[in-house]
């Protein structure tokens, strides 16, 4: 490692910052000038209607742009993979079939494990697109498909030598595909949860039927303390519905059985003769099996509760707990 200057200047420093800034900036304002909306539309067709996959290639910092190509494209909905070039010249290229697309990263257009592969490809029949600066190279001239850009003097770095524009370049024309496509197709925010399951975005997009208990305690109005405590302790949720005729009539918490004790103490009743009618709140606060778990949270926190009874109009199908949302780091 070359040693540091004694005094490193400060506006040499601000002026390199700002040729990258400046090079990307003047690259993006002539790509978006020039890019062919009917390629986009064509290529976003193909992948759309064919029943493979679109398989990411690229080698060093085209292939960690393609790698993120891919997996922006996977996430939303659109089966993608990486290839690394020159491993599929040593057989992962068993991986790829004629039903796949092949959408190819390098910046000359001439990289030297990308053009070895392009033979290997069109005898598969395998349709190509390519992300270049160069179309009239080996691999925009094999291309179906090119989405080239202008590649800035120098890529804005202070050597002139490490890519900087051009990835950025190419990592724009990925989510530029990407983006069409999901409109093209009508993505909706309940199918990017469908792909992030584990993502702060798929927990806020989860419905209360996603979370809720099907299988709840229940018992008749009629049913005597001890049942009730029998049923509220087998159900595990530290309440039971309370149900005639299949329609929901109340609810009774372990909050609701303490206030009906002290109650019955008052008044010098035997608790034992308490029944779930006695001990139930009427006409308890539920929530449609629709309704989106974040919205059912703040009920629970606005209320001060710990569970909602799901219901069909007056049918009991299921309850939320407060810990069902706090697992699915709702809240």
């Amino acid at each position: 490692m070359a040693p540091l200057p004694s005094q490193p200047d400060p506006d040499t420093c601000r002026v390199a910052a700002e040729s990258v800034l400046g090079a990307a900036r003047a690259a993006l304002a002539d790509l978006q000038a020039h890019w062919d909306p009917a390629v986009v539309e064509d290529w976003t067709v193909h992948i759309t209607r064919g029943p493979g996959r679109v398989v990411l290639s690229g080698m060093g910092k085209s292939g960690l742009v393609a790698q993120k190509i891919a997996a922006t494209l996977a996430s939303t909905g659109c089966p993608s993979l990486y290839l690394h070039p020159a491993e599929a010249l040593h057989g992962d290229l068993g991986m790829v079939t004629p039903d796949d697309t092949v959408l190819m990263l390098s910046n000359s257009g001439e990289t030297e494990e990308v053009v070895r592969l392009l033979p290997s490809l069109l005898r598969l029949g395998v349709p190509l697109g390519a992300i270049t600066a160069r179309p009239e190279s080996r691999l925009g001239k094999a291309a179906r498909w090119v989405f080239p850009y202008a590649l800035p003097e120098g890529e804005g770095c202070p050597l002139s030598f490490a890519p900087m524009a051009s990835t950025t370049l190419q990592l724009v024309w990925g989510d530029l595909l990407a983006a069409h496509r999901m409109a093209w197709t009508g993505f909706t925010l309940e199918g990017f949860a469908q792909f992030h399951p584990a993502g702060s975005l798929g927990a806020k997009l989860l419905l209360t039927k996603d979370l809720m208990s099907k299988e709840f305690p229940t018992v008749a109005p009629d049913a005597p303390l001890v049942q009730v405590l029998g049923e509220m302790t087998r159900g595990r949720l530290g309440m039971t519905t309370v149900q005639a005729a299949g329609r929901l009539v109340g609810v009774v918490s372990d909050g609701d059985i303490r206030r009906a004790l002290e109650r019955a103490q008052a008044s010098g009743r035997n608790p034992l003769d308490l029944t779930a009618s006695d001990l139930m709140t009427a006409h308890p606060i539920t929530a449609d099996p629709e309704r989106h778990a974040v919205e059912a949270a703040k009920i629970l926190e606005a209320r001060k509760i710990t569970f909602l009874v799901v219901t069909l109009g007056e049918q009991p199908v299921g309850v939320l707990h407060i810990h069902h949302l706090l697992e699915a780091k709702v809240l």
